[in-house]
């Protein structure tokens, strides 16, 4: 929500529409909500765990990170995404994926993960704009939205995952959980 209010209110993203509540809504939470629990079961409990008992949190949490990363450019190439696309998409999803496994280092709780990664993908649907590519979504978002400036600011076809809003926002936070870590000794 922090990314995509400026984006709105600086009129990067304009509000076409406003549709209200749609009743195929909670059926699309429900999947959000599992996907994101699975995602986190995955790549936090399983394969950042795995590489932190053998090589210590923070290789783990940046090859974990990149994983996740580049896991998420299927949704680009099925785009038909330019360069650029692929690039920010595997920036983002990486910044995104240490951030979700600094919250978990410093919690040692999935449910925690998984209830921010769901709400955040769950923000970003009900914004009416792309939620990591996916567009068919779209219309049972409350609002209907446009893009209202360059590919670097929205986020382009990925969505504002890809903003460069995001990317600092994001990259900030990683920045803060990994200093809270290290100084509530955290790190392995």
């Amino acid at each position: 929500g922090l990314a995509l209010l400026p984006l709105f209110a600086f009129g990067a993203y304009a509000v076409t529409t406003q549709r209200g509540f749609q009743p195929g809504l909670l059926e699309i939470a429900g999947f959000l909500f599992v996907a994101a629990m699975l995602e986190e079961l995955v790549y936090r409990g399983v394969l950042f765990q795995t590489l932190e008992s053998a090589w210590g949190t923070v290789p783990a949490l940046w090859l974990q990170s990149l994983v996740f990363g580049v896991a998420h450019l299927e949704n680009v190439f099925a785009l038909n995404g330019s360069g650029w696309d692929m690039a920010a998409t595997v920036l983002s999803v990486t910044l995104l994926g240490a951030m979700w496994t600094l919250l978990f280092v410093l919690t040692r709780n999935l449910w925690i993960c998984g209830l921010n990664h769901f709400a955040w993908n769950f923000t970003i649907l009900c914004s009416g704009v792309p939620l990591s590519g996916i567009e068919d979504w779209r219309a049972q978002a409350p609002i209907e939205t446009a893009y209202r400036a360059p590919d670097w600011l929205t986020g382009g076809l990925f969505g504002p995952e890809n903003s460069a809003v995001t990317l600092v926002l994001v990259g900030l936070a990683v920045g803060g959980l990994l200093q809270w870590a290290a100084k509530h000794a955290r790190l392995r």
